[in-house]
């Protein structure tokens, strides 16, 4: 009979051990929806310009980070998906906008097929899965990553990016979402921009072109505030404003060719622009590191499992065995490309070290759970994950981030 009693009493203390240590969740906040938003390219240095208003306001009332630091290497897809994951590229396994994998093949952005493909993207869970597994309804706009059902779930609404769709029309597409009534309204949704970037990489960061680029998204974020005020959600909506990383100027004529980098019968290049990307050919190992290691007039090259170690980088299969890192304002691109335009005027481009001034990110934050008027100083752009499963109220995936660098942001810390 004792021995009957001790075990009740033990597994009543187990159970209520279990309770105390098991992650709990707040209740789905239906009334405070989360909309993240990212504006591809927008450097940190651009808030100097005086042509951002809108963003501007957004900060004021709300919180600013001096800059946010993206996570190697300095590209769109892999920062995205590592804003939502807070998992370093090296982790997730988007390690480039281009990349190989021996059992998928080639992974390239324009490549509607791959970037659909859920064994890309598995090595990581995006806030918007984080969210639905907890039962709370997500919907997604361009956002990378978004297109491919991942692990086994969608968002609850989303589309195929398509760059014809202007600002305004994002905007409205989301207004829409937030204005419903809380039963179907989503309780995290994600909202992108991409012409800024699209526009520094052509014309520079310095151009008029990017420059009516920013004020235009302003605009459509001015549009974005005063949709929200209109449908009474202006103070009970999170807003968190990012970018993935900043933009470089690329002078005329510093572009080299990648094949006088490595010759094609030594060695497959599997990525161009700024992070290079070579595996030698069987049998030219030796030669190829001869030729390629160390540092040469515009770039630096090393085997991935010794690149710097600040960039958290070079253990996942998908790096390839040699990384040569351009320095900034220089590209590396096929000699075909160059042949088609061998003089091209003022560029812009990113993918450089992300110690970089010019590479610099944004993040701004604003709504009910943020302090007004704060400035935070720079911030790692892996916590912004840890962030965003704090404002739904859910347990944040495994993940590189921490929160503590943005807990003086909120107003219940």
């Amino acid at each position: 009979m004792r021995s009957i009693f001790s075990a009740a009493w033990a597994a009543l203390l187990l159970s209520v051990l279990a309770a105390c240590t098991a992650p709990t969740r707040e209740p789905p906040p239906a009334d405070t929806p989360l909309l993240l938003i990212s504006i591809d390219g927008f450097r940190a240095g651009y808030f100097e310009l005086g042509q951002t208003p809108n963003i501007e306001r957004l900060a004021a009332d709300g919180v600013r980070a001096q800059w946010m630091t993206p996570s190697y290497p300095s590209l769109t897809f892999p920062n995205h998906y590592t804003l939502v994951t807070g998992l370093r590229p090296d982790r997730h396994g988007v390690v480039h906008n281009s990349m190989s994998d021996d059992a998928l093949g080639r992974f390239r952005v324009a490549d509607r097929d791959a970037v659909g493909d859920t064994r890309w993207w598995n090595g990581g869970e995006p806030i918007w899965i984080g969210a639905q597994k907890a039962g709370l309804r997500s919907a997604t706009l361009f956002w990378p990553g978004s297109e491919a059902p991942i692990r086994g779930l969608r968002p609850n609404r989303w589309r195929p990016f398509d760059a014809s769709i202007d600002e305004n029309a994002r905007v409205d597409e989301v207004l829409g979402w937030l204005g419903e009534p809380a039963s179907t309204r989503p309780h995290v949704a994600t909202l992108y921009f991409d012409a800024l970037d699209h526009e520094g990489h052509d014309h520079g960061p310095n151009s008029p072109e990017a420059r009516a680029a920013l004020v235009r998204i302003d605009a459509a974020i001015g549009r974005l505030l005063d949709g929200l005020a209109a449908r009474g959600m202006a103070d009970r909506t999170n807003i968190v404003l990012v970018s993935d990383h900043g933009m470089a100027e690329v002078a005329p004529g510093q572009r080299i060719a990648v094949e006088d980098m490595i010759a094609p019968d030594q060695a497959v290049v599997t990525s161009v622009g700024q992070s290079i990307g070579i595996v030698p050919l069987r049998g030219r190992e030796a030669e190829v590191e001869r030729r390629l290691l160390g540092a040469h007039p515009n770039y630096d090259c090393w085997r991935k499992g010794d690149l710097p170690a600040r960039w958290h980088y070079g253990r996942h299969p998908r790096v390839p065995p040699i990384v040569c890192q351009m320095r900034e304002g220089w590209d590396a691109i096929e000699a075909s490309k160059l042949r088609e335009s061998p003089n091209p005027g003022t560029r812009g481009s990113h993918g450089y070290d992300p110690a970089l001034a010019s590479m610099r990110a944004i993040f701004v934050a604003h709504g009910p759970a943020f302090k007004r008027g704060a400035t935070l100083a720079p911030i790692d752009n892996v916590d912004v994950y840890p962030l965003l499963a704090r404002l739904i109220g859910i347990v944040p995936a495994p993940n590189d981030g921490h929160i503590a660098p943005l807990l003086p942001a909120l107003r219940e810390p």
